[in-house]
């Protein structure tokens, strides 16, 4: 489905269909490979880097083209189509969490180190908040950097971090004065290879199998100061103006994975056959996929809102919280369906589907679980 009700404009469709083309010809033929392999080429960085797919909302100083965030919304929504969470997650998060904080806060200087040799797929990077004890609670965060000379020394550790395994630098949330609550959160970029920062170890995971997930560890590491993001004390805020791209991203990424599976599913129902019929002629049938169908519009309406206010400038924090619960849950509940109109072949990996149940179930938790998106939704209520 290409249209793009009131949003997308049709340089964005063309857009969309080159991506689409890509997607089809050099990520869903190898899917199954790196799903069994648990990851995906580092090539994959580098060529999403040459078509300009890491660069598309940062400025062409730095090897972006400027397209905007629309851009990298089609984009998002069409890698939730390849066939691997995994591999949409790996290669999203190098575009919406990791780059993302150091094109707003960076120096210019830092944009050289880190922001463009990334956007054009030569660096990894990973965002890392979550902690053992630190999840959606960012102010409960226990990894802290000490001040010492022109270095800050980090001890802690993070957990769930996508990247992590792989990745060329980190963008660490810290605690650069742990009396100050909220109020003594920073941003710190850390490379790999630094002393006392290391991978603990890749994480065995129900789905997005294909990404690397890593539990990293800081033990007495020295970090320059100079890979600090802004001013000490703005981490909290920093972090909070990016989680609303990364649950729209999430958003997006739920209606292409849906999308692709009920049309899917459509297409098995219409070949399947049962008691002397194609089971697309059974009216319970037809009525669930109806459901499905409706289920999928009404998310994609509100995701689309959502978008159209966050790229004309609003923050907006309740339509964003909704996209985000709406869209995962419901890419959630349109992948068990499908796994039950397949019956029995829903379990088999050559049909695809249970990797994408699999992979629909991190939606509700990642980025802010849908209890927390309760919770900031009625925050916006006034209760």
């Amino acid at each position: 489905m290409l249209s793009g009700y009131g949003v997308y404009q049709e340089e964005h469709q063309a857009f969309r269909r080159m991506v689409r083309e890509v997607i089809a010809k050099e990520l869903r033929p190898f899917a199954r490979e790196w799903e069994a392999a648990g990851e995906f080429p580092r090539s994959l960085f580098t060529r999403f880097g040459e078509l300009g797919f890491f660069g598309l909302k940062y400025p062409e100083a730095y090897g972006g083209t400027n397209a905007g965030e629309l851009y990298e919304a089609v984009l998002l929504e069409e890698l939730g189509r390849c066939g691997s969470g995994g591999v949409a997650a790996g290669l999203g998060a190098q575009f919406t969490i990791a780059t993302g904080p150091i094109h707003l806060y960076g120096t210019d200087e830092q944009k050289r180190r880190f922001l463009a040799p990334a956007i054009r797929g030569q660096k990894i990077g990973a965002l890392g908040i979550t902690e053992p004890d630190a999840g959606s609670d960012v102010a409960g965060i226990q990894t802290t950097a000490r001040r010492d000379g022109t270095h800050y020394v980090v001890n802690g550790a993070k957990t769930y971090i996508t990247n992590g395994v792989r990745a060329d630098f980190v963008v660490l949330a810290v605690k650069t004065d742990p009396s100050a609550g909220q109020r003594g959160l920073s941003l710190l970029i850390v490379e790999k290879g630094t002393p006392g920062f290391t991978v603990a170890k890749k994480l065995d995971k129900l789905g997005w199998r294909a990404s690397d997930t890593a539990e990293l560890l800081f033990e007495d590491c020295r970090v320059p100061a100079e890979n600090l993001l802004g001013e000490p004390g703005q981490g909290f805020a920093q972090i909070l103006g990016n989680f609303q791209w990364e649950r729209l991203s999430l958003a997006l990424g739920a209606l292409g994975a849906a999308e692709e599976v009920l049309e899917t599913t459509i297409e098995y129902v219409k070949q399947r056959r049962a008691f002397g019929q194609t089971v697309s002629a059974f009216q319970v049938v037809r009525h669930r996929l109806a459901e499905m169908a409706t289920d999928l519009e009404a998310a994609r309406q509100l995701t689309y809102h959502a978008l159209r206010l966050h790229v004309g400038g609003q923050y907006a924090i309740a339509q964003t919280s909704m996209a985000k619960k709406v869209a995962t849950e419901m890419c959630c509940r349109i992948t068990d369906q499908a796994l039950q109109l397949h019956g029995g072949a829903g379990y088999m990996k050559e049909f695809d589907i249970e990797r994408h149940w699999r992979d629909a179930r991190l939606g509700p938790i990642g980025g802010g679980t849908s209890e927390i998106m309760n919770e900031i939704i009625a925050k916006q209520l006034g209760l």
